[in-house]
């Protein structure tokens, strides 16, 4: 099944938040660390959409807390995790801000520090630049930000 076309450029500002139907799933090497159909995801303009599963259909055990934290105008604080040696390779808002309450505690994780991770059958890509989070993925259309197209916003 594949996903409806949605342009990145409709995406709201500020950001919506919506439950996600499709499976989501989150690999290092060949074990699977996250696996849910209980997943949110994060619509803002110009962005892929940011992926979040809940803390209780993701290996714990796999992550460990980093030192690092940073804020989201929109969501609040984010406290991070390192997955072995990929340092800071997820996060989420353990208080974030009462429109964002349904994703407390939930992990959202980069797929450039992962080696897989789906939205369904389709395996996504990482959102382009070193800062976004976003899952790319076949269906999204427009500019996304980060891209080469959007450099020196």
């Amino acid at each position: 099944m594949s996903l409806p076309t949605e342009n990145v450029q409709d995406y709201p500002r500020p950001p919506a938040l919506e439950k996600v139907s499709e499976r989501l799933r989150v690999l290092v090497g060949d074990q699977t660390i996250a696996d849910t159909t209980n997943g949110w995801r994060v619509l803002e303009t110009h962005h892929a959409p940011t992926y979040y599963i809940p803390p209780e259909d993701v290996q714990m055990e796999m992550l460990s807390p980093s030192r690092r934290v940073s804020h989201c105008e929109w969501k609040g604080r984010a406290a991070y995790f390192h997955i072995g040696a990929a340092r800071d390779a997820a996060w989420g808002y353990p208080k974030p801000n009462n429109r964002f309450a349904p994703i407390k505690d939930m992990l959202a994780f980069y797929a450039s520090a992962v080696d897989v991770c789906y939205v369904g059958d389709e395996k996504v890509m990482p959102q382009p630049g070193d800062f976004y989070g976003g899952w790319v993925t076949a269906n999204l259309t427009g500019t996304i930000k980060g891209s080469p197209e959007t450099m020196g916003w």
